[in-house]
């Protein structure tokens, strides 16, 4: 059966039968082949058609501008991006072939920044990470399957070690793994349980806004993922950028786990401090008084 979710009690019923792989590929595949071609274009010198290419890209990953001067500017479009590695590079290559330089050759210029793209949006080495995964300690604290295609039966299977193994885990990368919503879905209560996971990533999967939502959703409880700092979401199929509320979130668990040592921090305990001048100094020092920068660097020591 099913494991129950955290908090429940018994099982959610018979495992549902693993799912057939998707008929279409994933997202990043049709994005790798757009490089590919716009890469082709350029060695034939169809350099426009290599820009219609790139539009037909950036409107793929939720970057919908079409002119350069929105991208290079980043308006309002490109704020809270799930993927800035992707935006700075998509920027460097709309340079490269709407404003090529005449001192160098644009074509190596623009097929190096096509190679990094595809690196970034491809999963590499499965092989090699699974063997890794498997080697690692169980004292690492990390989950990596990134790379390899899963199941829902896999799916079932992962949540049933992580309610029974899951409180020493700080990092869980499923990314590129073939995850959809009703796999997130499914995941999303055993992964909120983990008391010391701090990083998700998601990225590569087959996830849409709906999937977004649900996360949102679940980090307004302050008791569900009560470390997490961040979760990468990027190249997905219609996920473009984070959410306000889910950054609040964010930066609410992450300040719960530092403390700053600000000045008003190290101001705040002195008893003697007048009304009206809280995390400020007093204007007239008194000789002999504690000099200013000494209390500034025993709040940078703090």
């Amino acid at each position: 059966c099913t494991p129950a979710a955290p908090g429940r009690e018994g099982c959610q019923g018979p495992a549902a039968p693993s799912r057939f792989k998707e008929t279409s590929p994933a997202p990043y595949v049709r994005r790798v082949g757009w490089l590919r071609e716009i890469q082709a274009t350029i060695r034939e010198h169809k350099r426009e058609h290599a820009v219609h290419i790139l539009r037909l890209l950036r409107k793929d990953l939720g970057l919908e501008g079409t002119f350069l001067n929105e991208v290079l500017y980043k308006n309002a479009t490109f704020l809270n991006l799930v993927d800035p590695i992707s935006h700075d590079l998509l920027m460097s290559l709309a340079r490269d072939l709407q404003c090529p330089k005449k001192e160098y050759d644009p074509w190596k210029s623009s097929d190096r920044i096509c190679r990094q793209l595809i690196y970034h949006l491809t999963p590499h080495s499965k092989w090699h990470r699974l063997k890794n995964s498997l080697q690692k300690k169980v004292s690492q604290g990390s989950m990596d399957l990134s790379g390899i295609p899963l199941t829902m039966r896999d799916v079932h299977r992962m949540a049933y070690y992580l309610q029974n193994n899951g409180d020493h885990l700080t990092s869980v990368d499923l990314s590129f793994t073939e995850l959809n919503d009703d796999m997130v879905r499914l995941l999303l209560p055993f992964l909120w349980a983990l008391p010391k996971l701090t990083h998700l990533s998601l990225n590569g999967n087959r996830l849409t806004r709906a999937t977004m939502k649900e996360l949102t959703d679940t980090m307004k409880d302050m008791n569900k993922f009560p470390c997490l700092a961040w979760v990468d979401l990027g190249n997905n199929v219609d996920v473009s950028s984070m959410p306000q509320p889910l950054l609040v979130g964010l930066r609410k668990r992450l300040s719960l786990q530092t403390t700053l040592p600000t000045i008003y921090e190290a101001l705040d305990c002195d008893p003697e401090m007048p009304s009206g001048q809280e995390g400020g100094w007093p204007e007239g020092e008194e000789a002999g008084s504690t000099p200013r920068h000494a209390v500034l660097q025993q709040g940078c020591e703090r």
